[in-house]
C-alpha cells in the first residue's frame, strides 16, 4: 500500500523544503523525497559553503592590509584544510538545521531517489527497496547541475565543477575560470585572494554579462587592479588534464588560438536542469531545453504537477525557488497567492568587490523605450565608507522619467548584497522617486548612498 499525502515534494533545496514547511503551516499533509542531504546544492555545495569561503579570503586580505587601518600582523598564512573544513562545518550546522525544522514542522522526509509514476504517484527507490506514495499534488523542485564542456568533462582533480572548487586537496597556483558569470567570478575572487593567478575567460565581450555595463566596466578594473587577468571575446577550444595541470587552447578575440598551462580549471558555463529520469516525459510534461514550463505558480500543463526553483528556468537563485515554493503551496491550498514577478527578483555577487542589482540595466529600459532619469553616487563620498577603507565602488539608480517608477537599481562596492533589499522592497511597494526623496535614512550608513543616488537622478545629490 502506498503512503498517502496532500502533497509530495521531490527534492529538498531552498524551494522544496522551504514549500514543505509552508505547506505544513498550511495544514496539509506533506512528504519530501531527496536522494542526497536535506538543504539541496545551495546549503551543502552553493550559497552557503562558498560564502563561507569568501568570508575567509576576506578576512584574509585584511590581514595582508592591516597596515592601512593601524594595525600590525606579521607573518600571515593560511591552511587550506581548515579553511574547507570551516565551510564544510557550516554547510554541515545548515543541512542539520533543516532536518530539524522538518522535524519541527511534521513534515515526513523519505531518503532515496524519486520517480514520478503518473498523477498522483511517485515511488522512492531506497537501495533494493521501494518505497510507494500518493499525493493529489507533487512538487517537482529537482534543481540544476553544473554543465560539462562538450570537449573536457569535469575530473575532480585538474577540471573543476564548483563542488571541486569547494573542496580543494592542493591550493591552485595557475587557475583558470572558464566563464564570468556570479559562480565564475566569486570562485575567481576567492582564490585571488588567497594568492592563486587568476584568469577568467568569457565568450561574450564583458565580465558578469547580466549585470549592468557600468558595474561590468567598473568590476573589469577593479578585478584587473587585483591582478586577474581578464579575457573576454575569448573562447576555449580545448581542455587536457595531465598529471601536473591542465593545457588550454584559448581562442582570442581575432581568431589566434594559443596554448597555456594551468594548474587548475574551473568550469563555470552555466547549469543543466535535474528533469531526466524523474518520469516527467511519460507524463508528457511541457519542457523547453530541459526547464519544465510552467506558469505564474508554478503549475505544468499536467494536472497536479507542479515545478518551482532552478529546475524551471532562470533566473537559477535559491530565493526565486523559496519564494516560487510558497506561491504554489498557497495555490494549492486554495490560496490566491500574487503569482511571481522575476522582475523583482535580486541578483548577487558575493566577490570583492560586491555586485547586487535588481530590475532592468539602463540599456534594457531605453531598448524598452522608456524615457530616463538615471542616477549614480560613488563610495567615495559616503563618510562611512571612507571610514570603513571601503571607497570604491557607486550605486546606480535607473527611473521612469514620466511616473518616477523605479526601473532598476544596480550597486558595486562593500556591502551591497545587504543594501540592494531596500530598493527591492521600494519596488515591490512601487515606490516612486518622491517616497524615496522623503525616506530619512540613518547616518552614518552605507545605505546613505541609495538616498543620494535617487537624489543625483534628479539633479539634487548633496554629498557629491
Amino acid at each position: 500500500m502506498a503512503d498517502t499525502y496532500d502533497l509530495v515534494i521531490l527534492g529538498s533545496g531552498p524551494g522544496g523544503y522551504v514549500a514543505a514547511i509552508r505547506a505544513s503551516q498550511l495544514g496539509l499533509k506533506v512528504a519530501i523525497v531527496e536522494r542526497e542531504r536535506l538543504g539541496g546544492i545551495c546549503l551543502n555545495w552553493g550559497c552557503i559553503p562558498t560564502k563561507a569561503l569568501l568570508r575567509t579570503s576576506e578576512i584574509y586580505h585584511y590581514m595582508q592590509n592591516a597596515e592601512s587601518y593601524g594595525l600590525k600582523a606579521d607573518n600571515v598564512g593560511f591552511d587550506l584544510a581548515k579553511i574547507v573544513d570551516r565551510s564544510r562545518k557550516v554547510a554541515g550546522q545548515l543541512n542539520a538545521g533543516v532536518k530539524g525544522l522538518m522535524k519541527k514542522n511534521k513534515v515526513t522526509v523519505v531518503e532515496g531517489v524519486g520517480t514520478v509514476t503518473a498523477k498522483g504517484k511517485l515511488s522512492v527507490k531506497q537501495g533494493d527497496k521501494i518505497v510507494e506514495l500518493e499525493a493529489k499534488n507533487i512538487i517537482v523542485a529537482t534543481g540544476a547541475r553544473a554543465r560539462d564542456l562538450p570537449f573536457a568533462k569535469a575530473d575532480g582533480e585538474r577540471i573543476w565543477t564548483y563542488r571541486h572548487a569547494m573542496v580543494p586537496t592542493e591550493m591552485p597556483t595557475k587557475l583558470l575560470v572558464i566563464g564570468s558569470g556570479a559562480i565564475g567570478v566569486e570562485f575567481a575572487s576567492f582564490y585571488n585572494d588567497i594568492g592563486a593567478d587568476v584568469t577568467i575567460v568569457e565568450m561574450l565581450p564583458r565580465i558578469l554579462p547580466v549585470e549592468d555595463e557600468e558595474v561590468s566596466a567598473f568590476m573589469d578594473k577593479a578585478l584587473s587592479k587585483q591582478g586577474i587577468k581578464l579575457l573576454t571575446q575569448t573562447g576555449l577550444e580545448g581542455l587536457a588534464p595531465s598529471a601536473n595541470g591542465v593545457t588550454a587552447k584559448i581562442k582570442a578575440k581575432d581568431g589566434k588560438v594559443s596554448e597555456e598551462t594551468f594548474s587548475h580549471a574551473i568550469i563555470a558555463i552555466g547549469i543543466v536542469p535535474n528533469t531526466e529520469n524523474i518520469g516527467l516525459e511519460a507524463l508528457g510534461v511541457e519542457t523547453d531545453r530541459g526547464h519544465i514550463k510552467t506558469d505564474g505558480y508554478g503549475r505544468t500543463n499536467v494536472d497536479g504537477i507542479w515545478a518551482i526553483g532552478d529546475v524551471t528556468g532562470a533566473p537559477w537563485l535559491a530565493h526565486k525557488a523559496s519564494h516560487e515554493g510558497i506561491i504554489a503551496v498557497e495555490k494549492i491550498a486554495g490560496g490566491s497567492p500574487h503569482q511571481m514577478d522575476k522582475a523583482n527578483i535580486p541578483g548577487c555577487t558575493y566577490s570583492r568587490p560586491q555586485v547586487a542589482s535588481v530590475g532592468m540595466t539602463e540599456a534594457k529600459a531605453k531598448e524598452a523605450g522608456y524615457e530616463l532619469k538615471v542616477g549614480k553616487f560613488p563610495f567615495i563620498g559616503n563618510g562611512k565608507a571612507i571610514a570603513l577603507g571601503e571607497a570604491e565602488g557607486f550605486v546606480k539608480t535607473v527611473f521612469d522619467a514620466k511616473t518616477g517608477e523605479l526601473l532598476g537599481a544596480h550597486m558595486v562596492g562593500a556591502e551591497v548584497t545587504e543594501l540592494i533589499q531596500g530598493y527591492v522592497v521600494a519596488r515591490q511597494l512601487e515606490t516612486t522617486e518622491a517616497e524615496l526623496m522623503e525616506t530619512v535614512f540613518a547616518h552614518p550608513t552605507l545605505s546613505e548612498m541609495m538616498h543620494e543616488s535617487v537624489l543625483a537622478a534628479y539633479g539634487r545629490a548633496i554629498h557629491y
